[in-house]
């Protein structure tokens, strides 16, 4: 269970430094200055209120089991951290970066106070199984004769237009003779009697 009164100790939220725009333009590297471990994330990790019904699990397109790993951060275990992040998430490498965090809008200690870092601490589990070799490579137990193809279903870049679009005069002229139509209709001598 996570630490009961932590999120009374650690009222703020402390966000990652930004590199300037200016310098991040040219690269293709991180946005942030400041990556993986830091010297608060295991207090930042500790504001989880370990809810007793988690809205940030359901926030989750994933189902990630939020409260626990936050516990985990929060007591240095990184193994057991990273073990209980695989078993709901495949590939926390990219889905940690490009997630839009739907489990911070739906984490209930931000109705009062900025919600808990569970991106940040979703990217430093994983960072942190990467530089102490927890990722292993997890081979099929047995191989088969099938093969995978990966078929693109739209064109690569859209046709270049050598000419205007035709014209469709047609629509004009149905719409015409449609009012043409209902006006004959209503001056038709059998209608007017």
């Amino acid at each position: 269970m996570g630490d009961p009164r932590g999120f009374l100790k650690v009222r703020t939220r402390r966000e990652l430094a930004e590199r300037p725009v200016e310098e991040r333009i040219k690269d293709w590297f991180d946005v942030h200055a400041e990556t993986g471990l830091q010297p608060w994330t295991h207090t930042q990790a500790a504001r989880c209120m370990d809810c007793g019904t988690p809205f940030c699990m359901t926030g989750c397109p994933l189902g990630n089991l939020i409260p626990e790993w936050n516990d985990l951060v929060r007591q240095g275990k990184w193994e057991d951290a990273y073990n209980r992040l695989s078993m709901t998430n495949n590939f926390p490498e990219v889905t940690g970066r490009i997630c839009p965090a739907l489990c911070e809008q739906a984490c209930v200690l931000g109705i009062h106070q900025p919600p808990t870092m569970i991106k940040l601490d979703e990217q430093t589990i994983i960072d942190q199984a990467w530089d102490l070799d927890y990722v292993k490579p997890l081979p099929p137990q047995r191989l088969t004769d099938q093969t995978v193809a990966v078929v693109k279903s739209f064109p690569a870049r859209p046709p270049r237009r050598t000419a205007a679009p035709p014209r469709r005069p047609h629509r004009r002229r149905l719409r015409e003779g449609r009012r043409h139509r209902w006006s004959d209709a209503l001056r038709h001598p059998e209608l007017q009697a």
